[in-house]
This record gives structure tokens, sequence and C-alpha cells, in this order.
């Protein structure tokens, strides 16, 4: 994705239903097919085919530079992944679960002898409060209303793919 991919407007496309104490919003628009990350331009887009539905800035581990390799380095993954689960009580507002370490991060970590961690999310924001740039522990990190909006338009099984 080194070209930009045309924007498709998407206004009209949420409505906002109740859950729990908080307004999230509904999506009816097209499927999000995929999401791709560029962890140099700390954008997260949401694609529907090849057409931008939204992009969103974000913030990455605290050691952004290279590919996570093991637990505790501060490194957001690089490569293909899938969102594997949700969690509505995330304790950073609402989160989706990218499914690393794949049998790639395995097999790398245990060559080097080391854990390949996991809990690798895309989230909001820690207590509602926006951070310094790049302060996860390697997740990739949104506002709270952004994350509310992701969390409506993504489901398991959407590949996200993670590049530097």
């Amino acid at each position: 994705m080194r070209a930009l991919i045309p924007l498709v407007l998407v206004s009209g496309l949420f409505g906002v239903s109740a859950c729990g104490s908080s307004q999230m919003p509904a999506y009816d628009g097209p499927q999000v097919t995929q999401i791709y990350v560029s962890k140099e331009r700390r954008k997260l887009y949401l694609l529907h085919d090849k057409d931008v539905l939204k992009e969103y800035q974000i913030h990455l581990g605290f050691a952004p530079k290279g590919a996570k390799r093991q637990s505790g380095d501060g490194r957001t993954p690089e490569g293909l992944y899938m969102i594997d689960r949700r969690n509505e009580n995330s304790r950073y507002h609402l989160s989706l679960g990218i499914s690393y370490p794949n049998r790639k991060d395995v097999e790398v970590a245990r060559a080097f002898g080391v854990d390949p961690g996991g809990d690798i999310f895309i989230h909001g924001e820690e207590n509602g409060r926006t951070k310094k740039r790049d302060w996860t522990a390697g997740c990739i990190a949104v506002r709270d209303r952004e994350i509310e909006e992701i969390y409506a338009m993504v489901q398991d099984g959407t590949p996200i793919y993670i590049e530097p």
C-alpha cells in the first residue's frame, strides 16, 4: 500500500445504539474486509476491498522500530494476523485482539530462546486519557471514540496487515 487508496465517503453510515452505560455507534455500511496498519505513518486504515472506509492516527508500543520478537520489548508486531477476539470490558475502553504470536513469531522467539509474548490488541485510551506518542506495551492505541467505531465496524476473523 505504498500509494494511498482512494477514500470512500462514509458519512451517514453510523447511528448510535446503547451498549451498557456508554453510547456505542452502530455501523451499517460496507464490510471491513481488511485492516492495514503503517507503523511509519502512525496510521490504521479500515478497508473494504481496496477502498479506504476510515483512517485513524495511532500510538504504538514504546519501542516502535522493528518487529516484536519477545515479551516486554515494547514493539508492535509486523506481518499478517487476524482479529481473533473482542473485549468490551477492557482496561483501555474496548479492545480487539490481534492473533499475535503466529507460528512464525513463535519459531523466531524459540530460536532466540525467548518468550514471544502475546495479548496484542487494538484498543482505546487508558482511563479516557490521551497519552504521549507510542506508550503501549506493543498494542495499537486510538482515542476512545475511535475504538468505538472500529469495534462496531470490524468483525472477528478480519485480516490485519501491520507494515513497518
